[in-house]
């Protein structure tokens, strides 16, 4: 009522108490109402404006009654207040009616609440055409759903159905007024289907047709055909319609997908670059506003992109904004006002160039510079917009502009930057946090197949497990939400990377890049992962830095490529060269061939951080694109001279090039964090999956295999940081080396160690080795020592470094063996057997110092490791040990490992019980094991047991070092070979001595007479070095012969002392024939020193005095324990210059043989056959070494004296063991063999050595020899039984043979021998060639005969002697010296010769009268009567000097001869045969006058008469003329006729001389003449005397007739004139008075 009356106090205080009332709430419907209609008056006067609207809400706010067209009445009634003249009330009822409109939807919300609890059955909606048919509503809906259908009514420029009333409704209140509701009320129209029905039906339409003019609008052409009602975009309606969108599609998403989509592809075509700026800046605001709530773009994906015939909308917003980032660079904006930029340049269109100096830190106004993208010349400042992950537009907020704003200069690139960075963080931080949750709740996590396709194959699985569904459900989203954005975003990042100048920007592109290249690696999307960390790796090297993995990888390369996404291109553009950016460093480019410099900004700098910040964070998702990371950092590290230092950590160093490398202060400071970063993200690959790590491990490697063939062909500095960091990575992950030791160790060892680049070499060997090193000493659990197949894995890699030739990388091994035997030694076990091969794998060719190197390490083995090795090693330790010896590089080495063998020696024999066990134990170990193979057990030397093959390998080895070319080597082997089997032979198994004797002995015997026959006699001109060689060594072959003697006599050595346990074995015999073969080889063989020495071990095997085996005692070297008689002296090298030492007599050197035990004996028979094998050798080696040569010339070999000697004193040794079986036919073949000998002559080198001055007669050792052996014989034969007397001619005829000497030395074939008279030595012929010198024999052959008197003596009467005509042969013997007399060699031999013949005759010939009758002798009287005649009647002159005194004691000697005749002869006439007494009575009648020739010359005066013995011979022919003994007429004739023979001869003497003193007349007669007449007086007068003392009887008248006719003459002689004749004359004469007698009957005249 008061209302009505107009009146404006009243009015006024009415509305006022209504106020109050409705506040109190104490107005009904019905009031209600007409409050409404009282208030339209009101409104229709324009009255209280204000106080209306004020009224209305307090209605409508304070309580619910106000319904149906009440409400709608007074909803109009505030839009129509919206629409006067004053401005005020416009904007309150504006404001009115916003809240109007909250208010009724809110009572419907209200009312939802209440009636939440009672469940109705919802009523469908059949697709009902009338708009009104809303009948299920509830009452507050039902206002709520005809305002807003009203309200699309009036946007849409059409009658309201509800709103009776309105006049009229502007588009952009309406648009505010739909989009408040969407946005405040959505569970509205999610819950009520008729809501929704409106939503789809009436607002999708009214949105999509109002957007008709923007999408038609091409800017620049104003298109009149369009049928829009506005022809232009219009800000304010395209501005809110953007808005309704950003609500449609947050909030109703869900339910209008199919128009959403058309929505979100209308977004993005509103970025064109067509379109005006600010419509595109509003756009890139809504997408900003989308970006920023990933779970819708995750939404978005699963309806379009995932949906098969849908539009992939979410890659197309994300391309759209890259499209549009590039087209703000690309096409500068054109056609808005132009916008003052903030430097201060007003440019009215065109780009706004950046000022020319802007690549430095300031301008010259000191104005800083923002914060800006530049790009090709296109400067685009950054502005800050909003906080990071809020979507705060500016222009979608400008709701009361009508015209469009102008935009600041890179607004809208600062949108669309944030817009990615929001959209990475957003899909980033969801899917990582869904797939932390999906990994959390099922652990076995699966590895989704990286690409789509299979995963929506893995989709239709039909996984049993719920779980598992839904995450393949999940993480098929997830990836095609990545595989849908990547591209566009990587094209966009990668712009703007390039084009950032501000280190902010930077970090955020790059942050951006980073978490979506680890989140592809996540989702194991490779080729996106790989894209983006491509982008990264490019923007930390300088600009078109050439580097292949970046260009050939499988990411997709960015430059020019242009990616096809559903029919949009999205072109790449190439990064631009001429950034702005300061430069920190300069550096050279790592490549081939380097060209000058490159330069790296900071931006490079950060790009690398963010790179090693990926790799250190996400290395686990790298995965192959470790690659690309790796390869970047190693040119990084490469221009910013960075060098690997030890364990592989890099550290700043200067380039090897020199000054290429500049860094400014600003990196300066960074390297060291660099570096720390670098050596922290390999620190870190400990904490990664084995597949992770390995992919790691790969990239290294191959990035390694890259920088090998980098430093192929030239020696530049190669890149090591693969190297240093594949050595890193495996020092951190030692707890699992296992899984990444063969790649890391196999690619070390087969690549870079065997780089013909030595630093790169050098580098391998450095990490192989440390690593290893680490390997051994790291803490494994369980510990190495438990786990052998791992320490057997650490130490392989050691081992195969010994097939790489390069000398520096075996010396890097040698020395990491050197210090793992330091530190790991006592631990290495098993292990053992690998680092002695590599210390065995060093060879001859590989120089003095690896050798040397390798060398230490051995003896630092055999010094302190052998008790901690396991015993199957040290047969390993003697073979490496052996083939060090062999080494020819360094004597000393050799030497010393030699000494080394003999130290193991000593130790395999002081632990020999422990190792024996052990060795028993493995033993039997692998038998087993070979068993359950069912292969054979293989290993040298097998059936022995495993201990005693241990030192067959030990002498094996000692073995082949015997035959070593070196001479020292093979002394100092065979010296320790010999020493250690002597030592330490006891500890073998019987049976191993087979092997011993035949695989070791008899072998290197082989090897080194093959050797030695076969080496060179060229002369060796010095040792190395100015070492002088002497003479006796300077031949190779002299040389061999030193060592083939040191053998040969080990060998006999073994036999002589170990054949107790030799003798047992089955084949001793045929070892001792090979033996004895071998002795009889040396001994012929043409070296003086070695055929001794085969003498002195051929003396040694015989002089057996078997041990006694005495298994207490402990084994000492047989020096000792076995007295060797020695029969030769010590030989002082083969010069011999010390003659032999000799016993003194036969007798006791023979007493030595007989006291000698005999050896015990296995089995008799056996022996002795060994000992004919020995007698057949000696026999081979005598007659083989002295039989003569046949040629002579310089070189001809002819046996030295000492070989002769020993030779032939072996042989009474040898025959006390085979007298038993000893025949004639051996006794032949000794004899040859003694007489062969003793014929050799020496050479006048030696003979002042061996032979006595001329004048001593002394018997060389050798002829000493031979009479000692024939004197063993001959007692041997003296005490034998009786069937070996018949070899005692055979000795005769031997020593006969020897006596023939005397006057005849031997011939030695053809060989010319001076007489050692002629060879004495002067200074002329010091110098001469050697000449042969015969022997002075003389001493010998006398010795002979006494030997030949002294047998004969004791043997005249033996049966064999007498039938051989022993004695026969004596004299036959004898006449040669006896005949020869003073033309003997020498005087003493034919006095010796008659002194024996009468001592053998003295023996003989009673002998020989015993044995008259049986015709035995027969022959021997001629050959005696010959001597006889031969000496007492010689050819050879007396010698000129020989003194009266010799003259008398020879003729004595022939005096004794003939009394021999007188006594032991002719006594015995009826015994002898009548011839022989014949020529005796002749020879007698011969002596007793000394005629001489008639025709004497002056020369012959002085010969002397033999008075005595012409005295003697006459005396014993008278004597036995007239014996009384003469039995025969015949006998006497036979004086008788020696008488008047005798008679006659002095009758002629007397009538000469008488004659010749006639004519002489005063001269005195020559003095033989007076001489013979004297001994013709002398004679007469001796015979007148003998006729006298004669039986009467005995006396032939005519004998007596013949003697007194002498005397006429006699008396004639009277006048001459010598008194001797007279004095001689007087004595004939005087016994003539017995004639004078008175004559009685006549008697006859003796001339008748």
């Amino acid at each position: 009522m008061g209302c009505g009356t107009k009146e404006p106090k009243i009015t006024q205080l009415c509305l006022a108490a209504i106020q109050r009332l409705m506040s109190h709430e104490v107005v009904s419907e019905t009031a209600a109402g007409n409050i409404i209609n009282m208030l339209w008056q009101l409104m229709e006067n324009s009255l209280e404006e204000l106080k209306l609207l004020q009224t209305v809400l307090v209605l409508l706010t304070t309580n619910t009654v106000v319904h149906d067209e009440s409400l709608s009445k007074a909803i109009v009634l505030c839009f129509r207040l919206h629409f006067t003249k004053d401005n005020i009330t416009n904007n309150t009822a504006a404001a009115t009616v916003r809240q109007v409109v909250t208010v009724v939807f809110e009572r419907m919300v209200a009312e939802d609440e209440r009636h939440r609890d009672i469940v109705e059955q919802p009523v469908l909606i059949q697709g009902n055409s009338n708009r009104r048919s809303v009948s299920t509503l509830k009452p507050c809906a039902k206002d709520a759903y005809m305002l807003f259908q009203d309200l699309c009514q009036l946007v849409n420029a059409d009658a309201p159905y509800w709103l009776v009333g309105m006049t009229e409704m502007t588009r952009t209140f309406g648009l505010e007024l739909l989009e408040s509701v969407l946005n405040d009320f959505p569970q509205v129209f999610l819950q009520h289907q008729e809501f929704s029905f409106l939503l789809k039906e009436r607002v999708c339409p009214l949105v999509i047709k109002l957007f008709s003019p923007n999408i038609k609008f091409r800017q620049g052409s104003s298109s009149s055909s369009s049928p829009a009602p506005v022809e232009k975009p219009y800000f304010p309606i395209c501005m809110r319609l953007l808005r309704v969108v950003s609500v449609l599609i947050k909030q109703f998403y869900s339910l209008l997908v199919t128009e959403c989509e058309i929505f979100l592809s209308l977004l993005v075509k509103f970025l064109d670059a067509d379109k005006p700026q600010w419509l595109r800046a509003v756009a890139v605001e809504s997408i900003h506003r989308l970006c920023v709530q990933p779970q819708l773009l995750r939404s978005f994906c699963q309806s379009y992109d995932m949906k098969q015939h849908s539009t992939k909308v979410f890659r197309d917003i994300v391309n759209a904004l890259g499209s549009f980032i590039q087209s703000l660079f690309l096409v500068p904006p054109t056609g808005n006002p132009a916008t003052t930029n903030q430097a201060g340049n007003n440019n009215s269109g065109g780009p706004v160039s950046a000022p020319a100096n802007s690549g430095m830190l300031g301008i010259g106004g000191g104005v800083t510079l923002l914060p800006a993208f530049e790009y090709r010349g296109t400067w685009i400042p950054i502005l800050t917009i909003t906080v990071q992950g809020s979507a705060k537009a500016t222009y979608l907020e400008m709701l009361d502009k009508v015209e469009p704003p102008t935009i600041p200069e890179g607004y809208a690139m600062s949108v669309a930057f944030h817009c990615l960075l929001d959209l990475v963080r957003g899909i980033t931080s969801m899917i990582e946090g869904e797939l932390g949750e999906v990994e959390t709740e099922c652990q076995t996590t699966t590895e989704a197949a990286s690409s789509p396709t299979q995963s929506s194959e893995q989709q239709e699985l039909q996984s049993t497990s719920d779980q598992m569904d839904k995450e393949i459900v999940s993480r098929a989203v997830w990836e095609e939400m990545v595989n849908a954005c990547w591209c566009g975003l990587l094209a966009a990042l990668s712009l703007l990377l390039d084009a950032s100048t501000d280190e902010a920007a930077t970090e955020n592109i790059l942050k951006a890049e980073l978490t979506m290249a680890a989140l592809c690696g996540r989702l194991g999307l490779v080729t996106s992962r790989d894209a983006f960390i491509t982008a990264i790796c490019k923007g930390s090297l300088p600009p078109h830095y050439a580097l292949t993995v970046l260009n050939t990888t499988t990411a997709a390369t960015l430059s020019n490529k242009s990616y096809s996404i559903q029919g949009q291109s999205v072109m790449m553009i190439s990064p631009s060269s001429e950034s702005h950016q300061q430069v920190v460093a300069v550096g050279q480019p790592l490549a081939v061939q380097p060209q000058g410099t490159v330069m790296l900004t900071s931006k490079n700098i950060q790009c690398m951080r963010t790179l090693l910040n990926l790799a250190h964070c996400h290395g686990a998702v790298l995965g192959t694109s470790w690659q690309l990371v790796l390869a970047t950092l190693q040119h990084l590290v490469w221009i910013l001279g960075l060098k690997p230092s030890s364990g592989g950590a890099l550290k700043p160093g200067r380039a090897v090039e020199g000054p290429s490398t500049v860094l400014t202060t600003a990196v300066m400071t960074d390297l060291p964090v660099i570096s720390n970063i670098l050596s922290r993200l390999f620190e870190s690959s400990q904490y990664l999956d084995d597949v992770s790590l390995h992919h790691l491990i790969n990239a290294l490697c191959s990035l390694s295999l890259e920088a090998m063939d980098m430093a192929y062909g030239n020696n530049k500095e190669p890149s090591l940081f693969a190297v240093a960091k594949l050595l890193e990575t495996g020092l951190v992950n030692m707890h699992r080396i296992e899984i990444l030791w063969r790649p890391l160790t196999g690619h070390l060892l087969e690549k870079v160690c065997q780089h013909p680049n030595s630093r790169m070499r050098e580098w391998g060997a450095e990490a192989l080795t440390s690593l290893i090193k680490a390997g051994l000493t790291f803490n494994h659990d369980p510990p190495l020592s438990q786990n052998q197949r791992l320490q057997l894995l650490l130490l392989n890699p050691l081992k195969e470094m010994s097939s790489i030739n390069h000398p520096d990388i075996r010396l890097k091994q040698l020395e990491c063996v050197l210090q793992i035997l330091q530190s790991q030694g006592d631990s290495l076990g098993p292990g053992w057997p690998l680092v002695l091969g590599v210390m065995g794998a060093i060879r001859n060719d590989q120089g003095e110092s690896l050798i040397r190197t390798a060398f230490q390490c051995l003896q630092l083995v055999v010094t302190d490791f052998l008790p901690t090795m396991p015993c199957t090693c040290l047969q390993i330790v003697v073979d490496v040990a052996g083939s060090f010896g062999l080494h020819n590089q360094e004597l000393n080495i050799s030497l010393t490992s030699i000494g080394l063998l003999w130290n193991i020696s000593d130790y395999f024999f002081q632990r020999g019980e422990t190792i024996e066990k052990e060795l028993n134990k493995e033993e039997a170990a692998q038998q087993k094991q070979a068993e359950e193979k069912g292969v054979v057990l293989n290993r040298p030397f097998h059936p022995a047991p495993p201990f005693d093959c241990l030192w067959l390998c030990l002498y094996a080895k000692l073995g082949e070092l015997c035959v070593d070319p070196r001479p020292a080597v093979r002394k100092s082997a065979g010296q320790t070979l010999f020493s250690t089997i002597g030592a330490h032979g006891t500890l073998l198994q019987h049976s191993t001595w087979h092997t011993v004797i035949w695989k070791v002995l008899f072998h290197l015997l082989d090897r080194v007479r093959e050797s030695s026959t076969t080496a060179d006699k060229e002369k060796i001109e010095s040792g190395g070095g100015n070492i002088l060689i002497h003479h006796s060594r300077d031949t190779a072959e002299k040389q061999w012969a030193e060592t083939w003697v040191l053998t040969l006599a080990g060998v006999a050595r073994i036999f002589n002392t170990r054949r107790y346990l030799l003798q047992p074995l089955g084949d001793f015999s045929r070892a001792w024939d090979v033996l004895l073969d071998h002795i009889q080889s040396a001994a012929l063989s043409k070296n003086n020193e070695v055929s001794l020495a085969a003498l002195k071990s051929f003396q040694e095997i015989l002089q057996i005095v078997s041990p006694v085996r005495d298994s207490d005692k402990p084994e000492t070297p047989p020096a000792v324990n076995v007295p060797v008689p020695v029969l030769i002296g010590s030989i002082s090298g083969p010069g011999l210059s010390r003659p032999f030492v000799r016993t003194d007599s036969v007798g006791e050197r023979l007493g030595r043989y007989s006291s000698s035990e005999p050896p015990i004996v296995t089995d008799e028979l056996e022996d002795l056959n060994l000992w004919w094998a020995a007698w057949n050798t000696w026999y081979r080696i005598g007659s083989e070494s002295t039989k003569p040569p046949v040629t002579f010339d310089k070189l001809t070999f002819i046996p030295s004296q000492p070989f002769l000697t020993a030779l032939i004193q072996i042989f009474p040794a040898l025959y006390q063991h085979i007298k038993t079986g000893f025949n004639m036919d051996d006794l032949q073949k000794l004899g040859v063999i003694l007489h062969s000998a003793v014929s050799v002559p020496i050479s006048s080198d030696a003979s002042p050595f061996i032979l006595p001055s001329y004048t001593e007669a002394v018997l060389t050792s050798l002829q000493e020899a031979v009479l000692t052996a024939l004197d063993v014989l001959q007692k041997a034969i003296c005490v034998g039984p009786e069937n070996m007397q018949i070899m005692y001619p055979a000795i005769f005829d031997q020593l006969l043979a020897f006596v023939e000497f005397s006057c005849k030395p031997p011939q030695y074939g053809q060989l010319e021998t001076k007489h050692i008279a002629n060879a004495k030595y002067n200074q002329i012929q010091l110098f001469a060639p050697a000449e042969w010198v015969a022997l002075n024999y003389v001493p010998f052959a006398e010795r002979s005969l006494e030997v030949v008197v002294d047998l004969y003596q004791k043997t005249a009467c033996h049966k064999a002697v007498v039938n051989e005509k022993v004695l026969q042969n004596i004299i036959k013997t004898l006449r040669v010296p006896l005949s020869l007399k003073y033309s003997c060699p020498s005087e003493s031999t034919w006095k010796l010769a008659v002194s024996s013949l009468l001592k053998v005759l003295s023996i003989g010939l009673p002998v020989a009268r015993q044995h008259a009758s049986s015709g035995k002798f027969d022959s021997m009287w001629p050959e005696l009567a010959n001597t006889f005649e031969d000496f007492l009647f010689t050819k050879s002159i007396p010698p000129d000097n020989l003194s009266i005194q010799e003259f008398q004691r020879n003729e004595s000697i022939d005096v004794e001869v003939v009394q021999l005749i007188s006594t032991e002869i002719l006594p015995y006439a009826n015994f002898i045969p009548k011839e022989f007494v014949g020529q005796i009575m002749t020879m007698l009648n011969k002596g007793s006058i000394h005629s001489q020739s008639s025709s004497f010359t002056e020369a012959e005066i002085d010969i002397r008469l033999r008075e005595e013995f012409s005295k003697m011979c006459f005396e014993t022919l008278l004597q036995f003329s007239f014996s009384n003994k003469v039995t025969t007429p015949q006998e006497g004739y036979i004086s008788r006729m020696a008488l008047s023979v005798l008679l006659k001869r002095s009758q002629d003497v007397l009538h000469r001389y008488i004659e010749d003193e006639r004519l002489s007349g005063k001269c005195p007669l020559p003095r033989q003449q007076v001489t013979e007449i004297i001994f013709v007086l002398k004679a007469v007068s001796t015979l007148i005397d003998s006729l006298k003392k004669t039986q009467p009887e005995n006396v032939d008248g005519n004998t007596w007739a013949q003697v007194i006719a002498l005397y006429p003459t006699l008396v004639e002689c009277i006048t001459c004139s010598s008194t001797e004749v007279c004095s001689a004359l007087k004595e004939a004469l005087v016994p003539f008075k017995d004639f004078m007698q008175p004559p009685a009957s006549k008697v006859q005249n003796g001339e008748s």
